[in-house]
């Protein structure tokens, strides 16, 4: 066997190898199995607890709705804010803060980590990172990836940046144009247990334009819900100290 034949073939080999491992964590995209065998990844927490996220902001149109609704109904929760759209609204960011909820971030821009490379995801994690930051004054501790892909990559830069990851144990589909209050309080509540986590959306920067307006009518059905339940709901803080 000549050297370039040898090359050709090791890479034949190798390629596919080490493009399964970069991709490998992706498999925590699927609920089901990242609940069961990720609980912190997924963001599982005290059993008598729910922890309440929104993503994609901050939003001037929407996201101040979110804040007066929260504030009316005395709740705080994690904002997973994209560094695009912060610097897009500084006085936003920093109302979000004082008004005392925990401010996260989901990158820079609303793209899938996994076909970016490791310099590539690793600059857009520290730049939303500190741009956040230096908004708030506090640096961001939590990140979550956009989509809810991750990678190695994703993993490496987050160790880095000492940024957590967290995804989520209920969803509300409240991104698709056909999703209403009642749909996505039905959907959340599927999967709403004691310890969960729940994502939900601030802003329709990535979503059906205007879906945000179901997701604001579903909050105070879903806060409801908890309650006859006997659950508290609050930010990831407040939701596993032990283990975020």
């Amino acid at each position: 066997m000549t050297p370039a034949h040898l090359l050709r073939t090791t890479a034949r080999i190798a390629l596919p190898v080490l493009a399964a491992a970069y991709a490998a964590p992706v498999l925590s995209t699927y609920g089901p199995l990242r609940n069961r065998v990720m609980p912190r990844l997924s963001g599982r927490g005290r059993p008598e607890h729910v922890a309440l996220t929104f993503d994609d902001g901050p939003d001037p149109l929407s996201t101040p709705l979110f804040l007066r609704l929260l504030d009316e109904r005395r709740v705080h929760a994690t904002f997973f804010l994209l560094g695009n759209q912060a610097v897009r609204a500084p006085g936003l960011v920093r109302e979000i803060a004082a008004a005392g909820h925990e401010i996260a971030v989901h990158g820079w821009l609303h793209r899938p980590l996994l076909l970016r490379g490791p310099r590539v995801t690793h600059d857009d994690l520290a730049r939303a990172r500190d741009t956040v930051g230096d908004l708030t004054g506090s640096t961001p501790r939590l990140f979550r990836p956009p989509y809810g892909v991750m990678s190695t990559a994703a993993h490496l830069a987050a160790r880095r940046l000492d940024l957590t990851p967290v995804l989520w144990t209920a969803w509300g589909e409240d991104w698709r144009a056909r999703a209403t209050p009642e749909s996505v309080h039905r959907t959340v509540t599927e999967d709403l247990r004691g310890g969960g986590t729940v994502l939900l959306h601030d802003s329709d920067c990535t979503s059906a334009p205007g879906s945000w307006r179901a997701t604001l009518g579903a909050v105070p059905r879903i806060l409801d819900t908890c309650a006859m339940r006997g659950l508290s709901v609050g930010p990831l803080r407040e939701h596993a100290v032990d283990q975020l």
